[in-house]
């Protein structure tokens, strides 16, 4: 019973608290129908969400994201002083091909919208048999050194959320 009122919980938490955020204001009301929403569009696309998404450690989750947040607001200012003060000729940008270990697609789908998310960074195309994912690089110095970063920052964290 609990899991057709609460097919996913997770999404719940997470469609409530955007949509305060979105509202960007927090009254009873804002919560009352972010809950609400957090509730109903589970409800209705259950049919097609067949497997909930195997989330083994959620307080690793969080702590993942609160990173992300960070890594998100340092590539920000990165960016805007290579905007601002770096030259187009010595820019060095790179296409990245980074090999996966992640397997389940909620966790490469997470880590492809990381990469996309960190200003300077884009997730362009994820191979066919879903073993690499290609990366734009804004600069970089050394593509080798981006990639070792996106597999030890990211990946490593997501598989062991998701594996």
């Amino acid at each position: 019973m609990l899991s057709r009122l609460l097919p996913h919980p997770m999404l719940t938490a997470i469609l409530a608290i955007a949509w305060c955020l979105l509202v960007n204001e927090i009254k009873l009301g804002t919560i009352v129908f972010g809950v609400i929403l957090g509730l109903l569009i589970p409800i209705a696309t259950a049919a097609y969400w067949p497997d909930r998404p195997p989330v083994a450690k959620p307080v690793k989750l969080l702590g993942y994201l609160i990173m992300v947040m960070w890594d998100i607001l340092v590539a920000n200012v990165v960016v805007a002083m290579i905007v601002l003060f770096k030259s187009n000729k010595n820019m060095r940008p790179a296409w990245v091909v980074i090999p996966l270990e992640l397997r389940t697609p909620e966790a490469i789908t997470m880590l492809a919208g990381t990469i996309t998310l960190t200003p300077g960074t884009v997730s362009a195309d994820l191979s066919e048999d879903g073993k690499a994912l290609l990366v734009h690089a804004l600069d970089a110095e050394n593509p080798d050194a981006v990639r070792d970063d996106i597999k030890q920052r990211y990946e490593r964290r997501l598989k062991e959320i998701f594996e």
